[in-house]
């Protein structure tokens, strides 16, 4: 299968950078998959998983949302947080979902209550991506 470079950029650090198969993620209009050769893009991506096809394998990541830049033969992602299943604290992932959850049931302004639905996509997803490695 054809390969394309892969980079994914967060403001910590170079999270990934290699070749790949293929690479899907969550946009704000859907799931989206790119292989080499795919049209020249740019897409906003959403707070999910990012899954990368590489060596034959399927490897998956919570991203905190971010775009991507598809370009002939390589793909950019920027995204502000990514973590593989094994950076991601389950334990500090559920009592987040737990108090965010407690939070959105009391009365709070539009801006509090947008706060706290991204705070739990971020618990929900990153418990989601953790679950795959069980």
């Amino acid at each position: 299968m054809s390969e394309f470079l892969l980079e994914i950029i967060t403001p910590q650090k170079q999270f990934f950078s290699g070749m790949a198969e293929q690479v899907i993620c969550q946009t704000e209009n859907g799931e989206i998959g790119v292989l080499k050769g795919h049209r020249t893009m740019v897409a906003s991506l959403i707070i999910g998983e990012i899954k990368l096809k590489v060596n034959g394998e399927w490897k998956n990541a919570y991203i905190s949302g971010g775009f991507m830049e598809v370009r002939k033969d390589e793909v950019l992602v920027f995204s502000n947080c990514c973590e593989w299943p094994d950076e991601i604290d389950a334990a500090k992932a559920e009592e987040s979902k737990r108090k965010t959850l407690e939070l959105i049931t009391h009365e709070q302004s539009v801006k509090e209550h947008r706060h706290n639905e991204i705070v739990l996509a971020r618990a929900l997803a990153r418990l989601k991506v953790k679950k795959y490695m069980q």
